[in-house]
């Protein structure tokens, strides 16, 4: 993490002494060149881990901080100190920040929480613990349920000679489609919750995607796994030694999970007329009482669980400074890009914008569906789907209503594409990350991607002419 929080002091110290005025920040007066160090971020991202792997393990938080460098600077010079400053603050006050709070709350508490007994990763075992992930990635988010199951389900499997697919399909069912029913699931759908959608609309309206989209991947992933299995025969001595009976050490961690998602709740419920200015940024009471609370109780998850159950869970802050590290440049990078989504029709990416409607005016639902989700693929989720919710009108009571199938198609979008590349949504790097960490081959940033073209790709056109069309 060193060198991102160098590189965002070093920006900051450079637009220091304009930080008081403020300025607006039109996207539309943006060239799509703004969009070039994210883009590179996202091909070091994918490339550099294939051709110069070494270097990429030692140095990636030096790159991240490059490509922010390499938009802060010549947009500070040219659009003035204040509004970089401004900007900078923002997108590390408001997003950054509460973000990595929030995923290391997440972290720390799910890695206090040990599954004593050895589960054998048999296919219809790895099946049911994805289902099981699933369900609860819409109650207690796609990022707690990730945290949560992703170890037991490596460690049942660490005597398979396969076990790549089994992380692949973890990412696509729990990581992702899996938070699709509640604004708990996934932050795109905690926005529209925020916006005035109700809570329980999208466990109304997108259950049946949901539950083809889980149960196809669920049945691809049987066969495929029933493949494996059968193809490497006997097992190997498992690594993992039996016990008389299965249990949980570090329950207490549980207790901490329900109250994190509780202080997102209150975050969202709560309004508070008390609000700080921070260099042109607004940060509510809601937001600072959640941010303490959730460093309280990652704090609280670390003096209370045993150490043995960290050292069985093998639980390193590795994965957790690898995400932060490369999010740092996301977040910073992605400011001009979301600034030119969010112009609209008279942005660079007007192209875009118009292209989901249709002739007579009218929204078209499956061009929602996959331009919001093409997007959210490859940015972060929530102010994509905020832009298409807005262009759609971002009026919620016709949303759920009139345009009901609008509003469907771009919420089942921007989560349940998140699932197309690593950086779509953030539990798939982490899952990633802490699959490396415990010797699992994961495939690269193409790799993957060829994974989700065979798999993912298929099942969205058939529920586009299903449901969206």
């Amino acid at each position: 993490m060193k060198s991102s929080r160098w590189a965002a002091v070093a920006a900051l110290l450079f637009v220091w002494p304009g930080l008081a005025q403020a300025a607006d920040f039109d996207g539309s007066q943006l060239s799509p060149l703004w969009g070039v160090p994210f883009a590179g971020l996202l091909l070091s991202i994918a490339l550099m881990p294939l051709l110069v792997p070494a270097f990429w393990h030692h140095h990636f938080g030096k790159v991240s901080a490059a490509w922010i460098l390499a938009f802060f600077i010549p947009f500070a010079a040219m659009f003035g100190p204040s509004l970089a400053g401004i900007s900078l603050v923002h997108a590390l006050v408001a997003e950054y920040i509460p973000f990595i709070i929030l995923l290391t709350a997440l972290f720390t508490v799910a890695g206090g929480i040990f599954i004593r007994g050895n589960l054998h990763g048999s296919p219809g075992l790895n099946a049911g613990l994805l289902l099981i992930g699933a369900v609860l990635a819409s109650f207690m988010g796609t990022t707690g349920a990730s945290m949560l199951m992703i170890r037991p389900l490596i460690r049942a499997n660490d005597n398979r000679k396969h076990s790549t697919h089994i992380v692949v399909f973890f990412i696509f069912i729990v990581s992702n489609a899996g938070g699709s029913l509640t604004p708990l699931g996934d932050p795109p759908l905690f926005l529209g919750f925020l916006k005035g959608v109700d809570f329980f609309w999208t466990l109304k309206h997108i259950f049946p995607e949901t539950l083809f989209l889980i149960g196809s991947l669920l049945v691809i992933f049987y066969l495929l796994d029933s493949w494996y299995y059968r193809k490497e025969g006997v097992q190997s001595v498992d690594p993992t030694p039996d016990t008389q009976r299965l249990g949980f050490d570090g329950a207490f961690n549980f207790g901490l999970l329900v109250a994190i998602a509780g202080l997102v709740l209150l975050s969202g419920f709560w309004k508070s007329p008390l609000v700080f200015d921070l260099f042109g940024t607004d940060v509510g009471l809601p937001g600072l009482v959640r941010d303490a609370g959730l460093i309280a109780i990652a704090l609280l998850s670390l003096k209370l669980t045993a150490a043995k159950v960290h050292e069985d869970n093998q639980f390193s802050w590795g994965p957790m400074a690898e995400v932060a590290k490369l999010f740092a440049g996301i977040f910073l990078t992605i400011i001009p890009v979301i600034a030119m989504l969010k112009a609209g029709v008279s942005g660079p990416f007007g192209a875009v914008v118009s292209a989901v409607t249709q002739s007579d005016g009218q929204p078209d639902p499956a061009m929602y569906f996959w331009a919001t989700g093409v997007l959210s693929s490859f940015l972060d989720n929530a102010p994509t789907y905020l832009v298409f919710f807005n262009t759609a009108g971002g009026d919620p009571q016709v949303l759920m209503t009139t345009l009901a199938p609008t509003l469907a198609a771009i919420s089942a979008g921007a989560v349940f594409m998140g699932a197309n590349t690593y950086i779509g949504n953030a539990p798939n790097l982490m899952v990633k990350a802490i699959a490396e960490d415990r010797g699992v081959k994961m495939p690269s940033f193409f790799g993957y991607v060829v994974w989700s073209g065979a798999v993912l790709i298929p099942l969205f056109i058939l529920m586009t002419f299903i449901w969206f069309r």
